[in-house]
């Protein structure tokens, strides 16, 4: 059954054989957690939007047209419930107080990062992971989920020019934060 194509699958879950679903969970449980994980920064909400994204993409199937990949259609509604929770978040955060600061700043959190950082692949994610979220998401997309630009401007619903510019824009902050907090040593 786990050679099945993913259209397969999912026709065979409209026919009635919903344990079938288990199988896309599988296929994608992993990389949309890693997403969430990135979007969200913490693993508890991470796990909550992963299983919200499975119910929302279970409860949605009837209404999946072929028009592009199922996991596509799926890492969109991974990330527009990632930056739902994002969304409550800031409003319950506002509530309780009267104003936020919000400053991009690495301050003594670089030191821990390079040095619980095993190499400099592991200690570049940690950076990326700073960026602001939907910087951080395409370059993951793009570099690490090798998506296309194509896929990623559905994903994020945004035109192609759009990701195209987002992915340069996100690259550029990368490599602004390296050169700025002089990582450019420990990377090579």
């Amino acid at each position: 059954m786990k050679n099945l194509s993913e259209f397969e699958i999912i026709e065979s879950i409209k026919r009635g054989n919903q344990s079938d679903f288990s199988l896309l969970v599988d296929r994608y449980k992993d990389r949309a957690y890693s997403l969430l994980k990135r979007i969200l920064k913490d693993d508890m909400d991470a796990e909550e939007a992963l299983m919200d994204s499975f119910l929302k993409a279970y409860n949605s199937l009837k209404n999946f047209r072929y028009e592009a990949k199922f996991s596509t259609w799926f890492y969109r509604i991974v990330y527009n419930t990632g930056l739902t929770i994002i969304s409550n978040k800031k409003r319950k955060i506002r509530t309780e107080m009267s104003s936020i600061d919000e400053h991009f700043d690495l301050g003594e959190y670089d030191n821990e990062i390079y040095a619980k950082s095993d190499d400099s692949k592991m200690y570049l994610l940690k950076l990326v992971d700073k960026l602001p979220p939907r910087n951080a998401l395409v370059l993951v997309l793009f570099y690490i989920d090798d998506m296309t630009l194509n896929e990623i401007s559905q994903v994020l619903d945004i035109s192609l020019v759009n990701a195209k510019v987002l992915l340069h824009r996100s690259r550029n902050a990368l490599r602004d934060m390296i050169m700025k907090h002089n990582y450019q040593e420990e990377l090579l």
